[in-house]
């Protein structure tokens, strides 16, 4: 790599913030932020300095790695390959096609090389027992816009930057950069929006980093939130404040929704949420009376027992108030590669409940079964059971409700393999791990997050550092796993027409692809002047062509269709390797009624199985017993997921994973600051030193994601010295919303008390 300045995208949390890194001598000089990105502006978090950490790391795995009696050996590419696909090929024949699992960890979603690779990757083992983090995460989102607009990753982001009133609950960007909303430096928007008189409204039920910018903040119980806000909906009926502006003709069910409403007024559900009638009228009112206003939630809201119907809510909130689809509201984007329009255009809009896990029955969402029944699967025995397992850059021990049964779980199996690059609490389990190149040994595009981001941006950057001889890239790894199990189903040998074609893919790669993709996408190709000669007889060719002839599908997509002549073309890899800071395309712009995807062209106010939900909803106004305390989770910008306590950077300094507890709880169960606390919930317990602090609800108490790292053999000495205790480990894996069939991180009932060793025990 030649000394210089080099510009990437930090792919360390969804900010997609950009940096410059500059090298000497083959090594990280320093990593600062990229003033000229178009979306970042400069701005950068301690997570993307920690690159560096992550890039030298020691115990990074180089090369594959096969558990033996007398510990991990060093294999080649060659074995390892040969070993996996004889043994998940074994397990499929002897006992069918379910019985291999499959896992996806969200850090897939930053590489477009294997989202390129992961589908014939999961075709050729062929399984329907597959899981992801989805559903310990954003599921409810996606089931939403499914339910309401056609298309499941089809999400509207609150244009932060042009609002005059931004209202979060159950989300704290100061930590996540966005999540769903890719949007760098918040502090800076945050400020600007104050600015222009502007005002945050924040309600969770802890004063997060977010909430001490607000100019307004409530504490709400936690999983309450869609009380809440259906008390608001029934305001905005009640005082004849609903108008949906823009997407007036578009919204079909109103009186549905207004009906549903009736039974929660604002004093109704004062007392379970916490938050005075008043206080929730005046926020109906400012998201009603404030022409430019978006509403967002987020983790808090998603991953709880009423996840489904609380982000349904909050899009009709939105939607009643005439923010969908205007600037300053909620937009939806417009993406250089349009993966929503190119899966609405092969059929693909996402599916939900086509059948039900062998186990408890649980829906699948897109093709994947809730996480949170994998140890089910492996435990129970019978028909279907999972007898070896496929992790793909995820740690579940970690992040998954339950962690200590899914540890039993794996331990159980089989085989396993895992592609990733640490030994850790997941692919200690593994039989064989594959480790891929770090993120600044291959190429960079993020196909996701420019999906979710407050203003259309694309970027690519190239490789900094050659890899380690003989390494692999991710999609190296999958597309050869993938190749070696078809011949193994199909006997050996391939069709020659499809041996050329896996020769083709493997010798080109993703990023040809994804120069396609560009180049065909709304802001491709530029045929300047000649375009006004061509453009009629696009036209009426496009027109002739039926209805639902797949060419007229593509014509829709090119650059060439005339709702793209406003946008700036020309979009090409090779241009954006000419502009390595990215390339601004604009803010986002309205879009409806083009975008929606639903069969009649509706946005679907009142979706049958969210009104099914109401009866249950209404069981939380019934007083409840306060005996013991509800736990919920948080994050830290220095911490968003389990392997970045690998970076000393990240982790060093005063322990942030501690117990959060009101000062008023704490007296009451005898507990002090730094004191050691147990909780326990269904015989689970972690162990913790209590942080006494008013910042979170009276009732309520946090442990942070990501943490526990005590378990032996992970080879991880940084994140072991800072080992903290996983959240999942108190979490019961039973307890799921029933609509969607999310796990539920927050709301979880637990007991605190004070920690006695055995010796204190015995002595008492």
């Amino acid at each position: 790599m030649q000394n210089g300045t080099h510009y990437r995208t930090c792919h360390l949390c969804e900010a997609m913030c950009g940096v410059a890194i500059e090298v000497q001598d083959g090594k990280i000089a320093s990593i600062k932020g990229d003033e000229q990105d178009p979306l970042s502006q400069g701005h950068i978090c301690p997570k993307a300095v920690a690159l560096q950490d992550l890039h030298e790391d020691t115990e990074r795995l180089r090369k594959p790695i096969r558990k033996t009696a007398d510990g991990w050996q060093e294999i080649s590419w060659d074995e390892a390959f040969d070993l996996v696909a004889e043994r998940l090929t074994d397990v499929r024949k002897r006992h069918g096609r379910n019985s291999i699992g499959v896992y996806l960890g969200n850090p897939n979603v930053h590489n477009h090389g294997t989202l390129m690779t992961t589908m014939p990757f999961l075709h050729a083992i062929g399984t329907q027992n597959r899981f992801s983090a989805t559903s310990n995460d954003q599921l409810p989102h996606m089931l939403a816009s499914l339910e309401m607009f056609g298309h499941q990753i089809l999400f509207p982001i609150p244009d932060i930057d042009n609002t005059d009133l931004f209202i979060c609950i159950g989300g704290n960007p100061m930590a996540s950069n966005g999540s769903l909303m890719t949007v760098p430096d918040v502090r800076g928007r945050i400020k600007a929006l104050k600015q222009r008189g502007g005002k945050l409204v924040v309600i969770d039920p802890r004063r997060t980093e977010t909430a001490k910018l607000a100019d307004q903040f409530h504490f709400v119980r936690p999983g309450t939130d869609a009380l809440l806000l259906m008390a608001m909906v029934h305001t905005l009926f009640a005082e004849n404040l609903v108008n949906a502006g823009a997407a007036e003709r578009l919204v079909k069910d109103m009186d549905l929704l207004r009906l549903a409403a009736l039974g929660f007024s604002p004093e109704s559900v004062a007392e379970p949420t916490g938050i005075a009638a008043d206080d929730v009228r005046q926020l109906a009112r400012d998201l009603a009376n404030t022409r430019k206003a978006a509403l967002y939630t987020r983790m808090g809201t998603s991953t709880q027992a009423f996840g489904a119907t609380t982000t349904w809510l909050a899009y009709c909130l939105n939607i009643l108030t005439g923010k969908l689809d205007i600037p300053g509201g909620v937009l939806f984007t417009q993406p250089a590669v349009d993966l929503v329009a190119l899966g609405a255009l092969s059929g693909q809009h996402g599916h939900f409940a086509k059948r039900h896990s062998r186990v408890r029955g649980l829906p699948e969402f897109a093709g994947e079964y809730p996480a949170s029944t994998m140890a089910d699967e492996m435990l129970t025995p019978g028909d279907g059971q999972i007898r070896a397992f496929v992790t793909v850059a995820g740690n579940p021990v970690l992040s998954n409700p339950n962690g200590q049964r899914l540890d039993e779980a794996l331990e159980g199996l089989e085989f396993m393999v895992s592609v990733d690059y640490y030994l850790n609490e997941t692919t200690r389990h593994a039989d064989v791990i594959l480790p891929p190149t770090a993120a600044l040994e291959r190429s960079h595009y993020d196909l996701i997050f420019s999906m979710f981001a407050v203003r259309n941006v694309a970027k690519y950057s190239e490789a900094l550092f050659e890899p380690v001889a003989d390494a692999r890239h991710d999609w190296q790894i999958l597309l050869e796993l993938a190749h070696r199990l078809e011949k193994a189903r199909k006997g050996g040998r391939l069709p020659l027409r499809s041996e050329l074609g896996w020769k083709a893919f493997k010798a080109l790669g993703p990023d040809p692809i994804l120069d396609a993709l560009l180049r065909t996408g709304p802001y491709g190709a530029n045929l300047g002047k000649a375009g006004k000669l061509v453009q009629p007889a696009l036209d009426l060719a496009i027109d002739s062509l039926p209805k639902r002839h797949p060419l007229k599908g593509l014509a829709k997509l090119s650059p060439l269709n005339r709702r793209w002549q406003e946008l700036p073309k020309g979009l090409s890899l090779s241009l954006l390797k000419d502009y390595p800071s990215g390339v601004d395309l604009g803010p986002l712009q309205p879009s409806l009624p083009e975008r929606l995807y639903t069969r009649d062209g509706k946005i679907n106010l009142a979706p049958r199985r969210y009104l099914a939900d109401v009866e249950r909803l209404k069981a939380l106004l019934e007083p409840g017993k306060a005996n013991d305390f509800q736990l919920i989770g948080r994050r830290h910008v220095r911490s968003n997921n389990s392997w970045m306590h690998n970076s000393q950077r990240l982790v060093k300094g005063k322990s942030r994973c501690t117990l959060m507890m009101h000062p008023v709880d704490a007296e009451t169960r005898g507990l002090t600051d730094g004191q050691q606390a147990e909780i326990g919930s269904g015989g689970r317990s972690v162990v913790l030193p209590v942080e006494v602090t008013e910042d979170i609800m009276p009732g309520v108490v946090s442990i942070p994601h990501g943490w526990g790292h005590h378990r032996p053999g992970t080879g991880q000495s940084t994140a072991a010295a800072h080992a903290g205790a996983s959240i999942n480990d108190v979490l019961n894996d039973a307890d799921v919303d029933p609509v969607s069939g999310t796990s539920v991180l927050n709301g979880q009932v637990v007991s605190v008390k004070v920690w006695q060793t055995e010796a204190q025990l015995k002595q008492a």
